[in-house]
């Protein structure tokens, strides 16, 4: 094996790709990163069994062949390379880079214990532009469950209906959903389950183009293949298989409350400072604070009382229809779902203390964020 590249290429191709590959016991090759040089280019590619990347970097190919080295290291060391051309070359069992005054020798692996990526079947495809794709991901994917307990709540719920693509996420005391609109369309209802693991890797694929300006400068759609029990997404030169969840998503539907009787519209980082605030005197372990509407008032009173630490009462100005009510939720949920709210306002909607709270924005229906009360 035998290629030049640019500088640049590789270590974008690399940063894409070697943030998969990790130390593994029992199959150390998973910490390496393959280079399989081909006439029309270079692949770079990791997995951890789960995941597996693929990145295609341009360069010039004068020996075809295949070869693994350690991950990190070519990583670490490419990124501090002049931006100039490299020669990489395979020479018994290490790869020897070349780059102006740098010369190194990296141990390396044959290809030959490397796992093979799941291949998935891209006849047939959906795609979304990117930017909107990233945001929703981020939308959702921090309402998963970290427990492995619940295998399905592990993972973002994708429903794909007509022209929609609906993103869901819980973790049973919260729940966010998140519309979008396909660029291809289809025809059946897809429901499958993707792994919270492999859409934060993909934010990070996805925050590292568009740092680069590569999101927008290549068509900024990014297309995704489904098979049996694999995702594939692509995006132009780089690929992301993973395996899907099993299970059935619960049918979040029915704790989506269909009425209230108390709606507020308030400002969004009034509302913000206001409960952080009242959190630093919220009871440890419970991390509470209290919502409440007082009917006619046209205000929303955010509370907490700690034995330990004190008190804190702060009256925000708020819009405020229907009847005398209150709530008390988790701070840091109700937090999480405000930070990721793009609006100014934010309305809340709710029934009493012992039904879900309801957020979203006041001007687009395509969000909504529902945080279960914590009940005395």
């Amino acid at each position: 094996m035998k290629f030049t590249c640019l500088q640049e290429n590789l270590k974008q191709g690399l940063f894409v790709v070697s943030h998969v590959a990790g130390k593994n016991i029992n199959l150390p090759i998973l910490s390496n990163v393959l280079f399989k040089a081909r006439q029309g280019g270079v692949k770079l590619i990791t997995t951890n069994l789960e995941i597996g990347i693929i990145n295609s970097v341009r360069g010039k190919i004068e020996k075809e062949g295949i070869f693994t080295v350690d991950s990190k290291i070519i990583a670490d060391y490419v990124s501090l390379l002049p931006n100039k051309k490299i020669n990489l070359e395979k020479k018994d069992n290490d790869l020897i880079i070349e780059c102006e005054n740098f010369k190194t020798k990296i141990k390396g692996q044959s290809a030959e214990d490397f796992p093979l990526i799941p291949a998935v079947e891209r006849d047939s495809y959906f795609s979304v532009k990117i930017e909107d794709f990233k945001k929703a991901l981020s939308q959702v994917v921090f309402a998963v469950s970290g427990s492995e307990a619940r295998q399905e709540l592990s993972g973002v719920l994708f429903n794909f209906n007509n022209k929609k693509l609906i993103l869901a996420a819980t973790d049973s005391y919260r729940l966010a959903e998140k519309e979008i609109n396909l660029e291809t369309i289809t025809k059946d209802n897809h429901n499958i389950i993707v792994p919270a693991k492999t859409l934060q890797e993909l934010i990070r694929i996805l925050s590292g183009l568009s740092e680069n300006g590569e999101a927008e400068e290549r068509g900024g759609e990014i297309k995704f293949s489904i098979s049996e029990n694999q995702i594939l997404f692509v995006i132009k030169s780089t690929e992301l298989v993973s395996r899907l969840i099993e299970g059935q998503y619960p049918d979040y539907k029915q704790i989506i409350p269909q009425t209230s009787r108390t709606t507020a519209i308030i400002n969004r980082a009034e509302l913000i400072r206001a409960v952080k605030a009242s959190a630093l005197f919220s009871k440890s372990g419970i991390n509470d604070v209290n919502l409440d509407f007082p009917q006619g008032k046209n205000q929303l009173i955010i509370s907490s009382v700690s034995g330990q630490t004190g008190e804190s009462f702060i009256n925000l100005r708020s819009t405020v229809k229907g009847e005398d009510n209150g709530i008390i939720v988790n701070y840091r949920y109700l937090l999480d779902g405000l930070n990721n709210i793009e609006d100014e306002n934010i309305k809340i909607e709710m029934i009493d203390n012992n039904t879900p709270c309801l957020l979203r924005p006041e001007k687009v229906k395509d969000y909504i964020y529902i945080i279960m009360p914590i009940k005395q």
